[in-house]
Order: structure tokens, then C-alpha cells, then sequence
């Protein structure tokens, strides 16, 4: 972790009872803009958790922004019980977005969703004992993209939406097709990130889906890089630099 930031733990309540545990990351010196990222873990049935993120989120602080994560429902010491097709998480990342605008006295939000799982860190040992990680499970793979996604319009302090590797593809769609619909319809303006050899999605699927999406629409693709590697710990600085350029076209 960074040594340019500080992290503070707070709970945050969702509209219908459940308490998630969050973590603010800050800037030890000088916060640049009135504007909080708030990163979106990876499915939590399959094992995500707000640790995985902590890499980007410290990165985002050094860099002077804030930055907040949270395990959703049934995650680490988050209540609640996780929902099979994430549309309970929503509530989730509405209410973590609520408390960051009445708490921290911010009026712009950025989402962002990573659709990496625990499989991005096949062949590290996570030990339950490391605070902040979640336990490795075979075959973790989705899907913080797809809710945060569809929490962009229930939030108007969200100003935009960043996606890290967004599941468009067949298999994915089963159970996360809902979704799509919502962040393809929000007018707010957004980013698409992903490897070339992503596997769950093709480049001609991303860009057949964003053909239909309204509003402004950007798309970053990592050549030769496939899904898990993007999401690992060694591309963070390079989302990190993502992330702040989109920023700066906001702004």
C-alpha cells in the first residue's frame, strides 16, 4: 500500500437494513478535486472482495483523489446474504455513493467496476490471516462491472462510470444480461477497459454492445493482454493512469 495516503474504516447502512463495511483511502497531502472514486469490487458468490481493490484505490490517493471501497452484502464483515444475479448489490453501491455525498461532502462521484475474481492471482498463496484479501476460490471470474454499472442513473451525484473489463460475452450475459441495458441506456459519459485477449468478452462483442450505448463512450483496449492479467496487481498503476485521464476529461 502506498505510503501517500491514509485509510479509514466506517460502516455504511443500505436502504433495506444491511451494514457494509467500507474503506476511505486519502491523500496525506492536498486532495486535488471535490470528487470520490468509488470502486466496485468483483462478484462476491465467487469470491470478491473489496481487498482486490485496494492496489488501485491506494494508487488513486497517492495521486491525490479519494477513494472508497466496500465488501457487498455477505462479504467479510458486511451483513446480509449475497443474490445470485447481483441485483440486491445495487442497493450496495447506491447507498456507499449516498454516504460518500452527505459524509464527505463531495457532489461527484465516479464509478468505478472491476469484473476481475480471485483467479487474476493464480499462484499467490492469500492466507485468511492478510487483512483486507479475501480467500482464493478455483475458478472466481465476475462481475463488480456489471452492478455498479447498473447503479450509474440511480445516483446523481455519479458524474461517470469506468469499467474494468466488462463481461459482454455469451456466458457472462446467463447471468449478468440484465444488466447490460442499464449502463448501455445512461446518457452519463463512460469507459470501457479491456485486454485484447480478454476471454469472457471479444473485441467484436465490446464494440457490437457500445455500438447501441447512448451518451459519450470511450473504449481502451490492452493489446495481447487477457482478462485476468489486466485485473492482477501488476497492471494497477497503469488502471490507476486510466482512471485519472478519464478524470481529467470530466473535469
Amino acid at each position: 500500500m502506498s505510503r501517500d495516503c491514509t485509510v479509514e474504516t466506517c460502516a455504511v447502512e443500505t436502504s433495506d437494513g444491511v451494514n457494509l463495511q467500507a474503506r476511505i483511502f486519502s491523500p496525506k497531502e492536498g486532495i486535488k478535486e471535490n470528487l470520490v472514486i468509488v470502486l466496485v469490487h468483483p462478484y462476491s458468490v465467487l469470491g470478491g472482495c473489496q481487498g482486490l481493490l485496494r492496489g488501485i484505490a491506494s494508487g488513486l490517493a497517492s495521486k491525490g483523489y479519494r477513494a472508497v471501497t466496500f465488501d457487498m452484502r455477505g462479504v467479510g464483515r458486511s451483513t446480509g446474504r449475497a443474490s445470485l444475479t447481483g441485483f440486491r448489490e445495487i442497493k450496495d453501491v447506491v447507498a456507499v455513493c449516498k454516504w460518500v455525498y452527505h459524509n464527505l461532502s463531495s457532489d461527484r462521484i465516479l464509478l468505478v467496476g472491476s469484473s476481475a475474481g480471485l483467479s487474476a492471482y493464480e499462484g499467490v498463496n492469500f492466507d485468511v490471516r492478510v487483512q483486507g484479501f479475501c480467500r482464493k476460490e478455483a475458478g472466481s471470474n465476475v462481475n463488480g462491472a456489471p452492478i455498479s454499472g447498473s447503479a450509474v442513473d440511480e445516483v446523481e451525484q455519479v458524474i461517470g462510470y469506468v469499467s474494468l473489463g466488462y463481461p459482454f460475452g455469451m456466458i457472462s450475459s446467463i447471468l449478468f444480461g440484465r444488466h447490460h441495458k442499464a449502463i448501455l441506456q445512461s446518457p452519463k459519459p463512460k469507459l470501457f477497459v479491456m485486454g485484447t485477449r480478454d476471454g469472457f468478452t471479444s473485441v467484436n462483442q465490446l464494440k457490437n454492445k457500445l455500438t447501441s450505448a447512448a451518451g459519450r463512450v470511450e473504449t481502451h483496449l490492452i493489446e495481447g493482454v487477457s482478462h485476468f492479467q489486466m485485473e492482477g496487481p501488476a497492471y494497477d498503476a497503469q488502471m490507476v493512469d486510466l482512471i485519472l485521464e478519464f478524470i481529467t476529461s470530466l473535469l
